[in-house]
């Protein structure tokens, strides 16, 4: 497995070497007064950095509200079984007794 993992970690590298090789020519921006140069491939790979941390802030917001969800959630689960048990009907003494005297398999004790 280890090894799979290094040949794909090769493979990712060679693909952003020669993308960035390959997309050098110079990218004009500009916004009111600011004017930047950048190359392109710097342009695609901050935008894709943009996209990767906005798409992880997004998650960490997705999983802390599935987080209060499930607090809610066993709360619910927490109240309901006591419910269920302060409801429940008592067992009769006779019934508790004759279960311990007895055998259940019906032969006679000696």
């Amino acid at each position: 497995m280890k090894l799979f993992y290094t040949i794909i970690v090769v493979l990712v590298m060679l693909f952003i070497i020669t993308f960035s090789l390959e997309n050098t020519a110079l990218v004009s921006l500009q916004y009111l007064e600011y004017h930047i140069v950048v190359k392109t491939y710097m342009l695609l790979f901050l935008s894709f950095l943009a996209g990767v941390v906005f798409a992880g802030f997004m998650g960490i917001v997705e999983r802390f509200r599935l987080s209060r969800t499930i607090t809610k959630l066993n709360k619910t689960i927490r109240e309901l079984r006591r419910d269920l048990r302060a409801n429940e009907t008592p067992q009769l003494l006779d019934d508790q007794a004759g279960d311990r005297g007895g055998s259940r398999t019906g032969s006679p004790q000696s």
